[in-house]
């Protein structure tokens, strides 16, 4: 399985068409795949940072996993970034709601924390941890 993510945060949006352009634009993930349905909705989509993925799709599409999301909170995600501070600013340029700045913490890690337009919340930092 080398090469491919084995944790995928999935995540479903009201406005899954604008959680892909905040994601790519705003915090640098790359588009990997987008599936719309004949509606217009995103069926399902998959974002690219480094070597993790986020899956993400339209809410309300119905199906299993769409039943078992119904109600639940917003999810936090943490992604590893090379550069705090220009991720941070890169964020910052497309209007995202920081948080926490650029902090250094006690072990050794540099992270920031947003909120995306949905209420989710994305802390971008050093620390990698090992698998």
């Amino acid at each position: 399985m080398a090469g491919v993510a084995s944790i995928c945060p999935a995540l479903l949006y009201r406005d899954a068409k604008a959680a892909v352009r905040q994601l790519t634009e705003a915090f640098g993930f790359t588009r990997v795949a987008v599936y719309e349905g004949d509606d217009g909705t995103v069926a399902h989509a998959e974002l690219s940072h480094g070597n993790g993925v986020v899956m993400l799709g339209s809410a309300g599409r119905g199906g299993a996993f769409a039943t078992a999301m119904a109600g639940a909170g917003p999810a936090a995600v943490y992604v590893v970034v090379e550069d705090v501070d220009a991720h941070h600013r890169r964020a910052v340029e497309h209007g995202v709601e920081v948080l926490v700045p650029p902090t250094d913490q006690d072990y050794g890690s540099r992270d920031y924390l947003a909120r995306d337009a949905e209420g989710n919340l994305w802390s971008f930092g050093t620390y990698a941890p090992r698998v």
